[in-house]
């Protein structure tokens, strides 16, 4: 189970920045706009949806001075409930995207045929490093060793 964790975590590292940088953009451009017109709009004690769509609409235009007024007119407490609640959302469809990106086997990702099969090494107590029969990069099959040396090579050669 270890290897789906790592391996959704190494197909999903450059987009941990962009997940962060597109929640600070919404959390900005969208919910403090709408955090503030909610407020604005429910001053009188009831929710008045004509004020709110017009605040709406001139908070959503400038949206950093809207977040200015945020503190300013004490709505701080509506915008970070607003937040929390697009935040758990947000992070739902996160970790959805998370777990469908783990990969479905231990193998997945690694290409056969190449020496990923093997870690620190261990490949070299069968397998000459510096010469003989080449099978991959820094992989040869020595000549002097004893028992079964065949070889069957699928693929192409690239010469240029």
């Amino acid at each position: 189970m270890n290897y789906k964790i790592e391996g959704a975590i190494r197909r999903n590292r450059k987009n941990f920045i962009i997940y962060a940088i597109l929640w600070v953009i919404i959390a900005i451009i969208f919910v403090s706009p709408f955090s503030y017109s909610a407020h604005v709009a429910g001053l009188d004690g009831e929710f008045n949806l004509q004020i709110f769509i017009e605040t709406f609409g001139t908070s959503i235009t400038n949206p950093f001075a809207t977040l200015g007024n945020l503190f300013t007119s004490e709505a701080v407490g509506d915008f970070i409930s607003t937040l929390l609640v697009v935040t758990v959302f947000y992070t739902i469809f996160f970790f959805i995207g998370f777990v469908k990106s783990a990969p479905k086997n231990e193998f997945s990702d690694i290409e056969h045929g190449s020496s990923d099969w093997s870690q620190r090494g261990e490949q070299y107590q069968i397998l000459s490093k510096n010469k003989g029969i080449i099978l991959a990069e820094d992989n040869y099959l020595p000549l002097d060793k004893r028992g079964n040396i065949n070889v069957l090579v699928v693929g192409r050669f690239w010469f240029w």
